[in-house]
């Protein structure tokens, strides 16, 4: 079983410790309630052993109020195991919190699509040496769908007709957005090796045709509607 170690344990080289340690250390450095996601984290996992992990710290203002929520991603044999722990302050002088968690076991062969986009800096001067600046990550799996839609335009500014809607249909369950400016180069990285990772476990096995999320007609059908639907621009 994976143990999720206290801090006290993440004090050896980094080469030598254990899956569970750089998860303990990832979790620490975080610094949102790191042992209560250890804790929840741990026994989501169930006994399996880790194979790789991603910590991803989210901050967004909500009027003047400062809100955090860390995102853990944990990659076993054969699940994706997803934990979301989120906290809500009841007064105003913050003394009385409450956590807000929840977590999901993917099984590794029902996940439909594993996503990454990247961005570049000043790509006219690309060299292989210059590190990605931002990443998205997307992982479907249930089949949930988000559609973005706006108002179509013919592309002539003068014209004021009703050209209806446009919009665009994407897969996801989880959507990740790990940026160098805001978490640092080195998240960027371990965000780009852990999808890396779970592609790699997801390819490896052979999907039986129950266990895709899409296929034959189906995908047939989302395909010829995205096609429909993203034939204008939203501007956004």
């Amino acid at each position: 079983m994976t143990s999720l170690p206290p801090s006290a344990r993440n004090d050896r080289p980094a080469g030598t410790r254990s899956p569970g340690d750089r998860l303990g250390a990832a979790l620490e450095r975080a610094g949102f309630y790191p042992t209560l996601v250890a804790d929840v984290v741990e026994d989501a996992l169930d006994g399996r052993e880790d194979r790789a992990h991603l910590v991803h710290l989210e901050t967004h203002f909500d009027r003047a109020e400062v809100r955090r929520h860390v995102t853990v991603l944990v990659l076993t044999d054969d699940m994706l195991v997803v934990t979301h722990i989120d906290d809500q302050q009841l007064d105003d002088a913050g003394e009385q919190m409450v956590a807000q968690v929840s977590t999901e076991s993917v099984p590794v062969s029902q996940i439909g699509s594993v996503v990454l986009s990247y961005v570049y800096a000043q790509p006219q001067h690309y060299k292989a040496s210059d590190p990605v600046r931002e990443l998205t990550l997307s992982i479907a799996w249930s089949g949930a769908q988000r559609l973005d839609m706006g108002p179509a335009s013919c592309g002539d500014p003068q014209c004021d007709a009703d050209h209806g809607y446009t919009g665009t249909i994407a897969r996801e369950d989880i959507v990740l957005r790990i940026s160098a400016e805001a978490d640092g180069l080195q998240a960027v990285q371990d965000a780009k090796t852990f999808a890396r990772t779970l592609r790699a476990a997801n390819t490896s096995g052979s999907l039986s045709a129950a266990d895709r999320p899409l296929h034959g007609e189906a995908r047939q059908r989302l395909a010829t509607l995205g096609g429909r639907l993203a034939r204008g621009h939203h501007q956004r």
